[in-house]
């Protein structure tokens, strides 16, 4: 399956943004592992930022960057989000109203599902595009993309795909460590244009992948892609802002996906 990647965007430790990101993820300057927090979406109205918790707000804040950059209006397009983990800290305050036989709290109910960011970004949008989430554990990035290429195949139009990852809370972290907050965004489109940053191709294998093909080029970025789901993608994202030919394996489950990247021109700054 093929497509073009029109846009992309990024939030994490140190990765705050495209513009900031693309000379790092191409070695041009050093990765400092500092943590911020994701500017809030300004899509949603004072109340729904009130509401809405860190893994939703990330992937909102990337979703728009991402749609932004691509020149399409936010939730204009069909969309795929991504998280392993959901929103864990909402989970943990649920878990700790049962413990304590206390009401569980509506809103915490409400942003409780694993379909919470997709659903903020069709209210803050406006958007009647269909949607799609999913999950696969440490394997969700990988499955996200599949997914993602799949439609737009299928579908003949551009997608909005968003992949998003935040810790848990003690004591969730010991059974599932994950390592910062981490987002990324792409409009991937059927057909290429002059502003599209590579020629996407994936396929599906059954055997395994091999150990660290996805793991990224610059050793300062590996313990972060092992240590959060969504992080999976910085080998993709090296590639975009080095705009190499590439290609490597991304584990799914007992197969892999196989990915290839080819450049149609220099990675782009975004303007946001």
């Amino acid at each position: 399956m093929e497509a073009f990647v029109r846009s992309v965007s990024v939030w994490g430790p140190g990765l705050q943004g495209w513009s900031a990101s693309q000379p790092i993820l191409a070695g041009g300057r050093d990765y400092v592992a500092s943590d911020a927090s994701p500017p809030l979406p300004a899509l949603l109205s004072a109340t729904e930022r009130r509401r809405t918790g860190l893994a939703a707000r990330l992937a909102l804040s990337v979703a728009q960057q991402a749609s932004e950059m691509a020149r399409i209006a936010p939730g204009a397009i069909p969309s795929v989000f991504a998280t392993a983990n959901g929103d864990g800290a909402v989970v943990h305050s649920i878990l700790e109203a049962l413990a304590a036989e206390q009401p569980v709290s509506p809103t915490l109910f409400h942003n409780s599902v694993h379909n919470t960011a997709a659903g903020y970004w069709s209210i803050a949008t406006g958007s009647q595009q269909a949607t799609n989430c999913v999950a696969c554990h440490d394997s969700t990035a990988a499955v996200a993309l599949l997914k993602a290429m799949a439609e737009v195949q299928t579908e003949c139009r551009p997608l909005l795909l968003c992949a998003y990852d935040v810790p848990l809370p003690a004591p969730l972290y010991a059974s599932r460590p994950t390592s910062g907050s981490f987002g990324v965004g792409f409009v991937l489109t059927p057909e290429g244009g002059d502003r599209d940053l590579a020629r996407l191709s994936v396929r599906y294998d059954g055997t395994m992948s091999p150990s660290g093909s996805e793991m990224p080029r610059l050793p300062p970025l590996r313990g972060l892609a092992r240590g959060n789901p969504a992080a999976r993608m910085l080998r993709l994202l090296e590639s975009l802002a080095l705009g190499v030919a590439d290609e490597f394996s991304m584990a799914l489950l007992d197969g892999r996906v196989e990915v290839r990247v080819r450049p149609c021109s220099p990675a782009p700054a975004s303007s946001s």
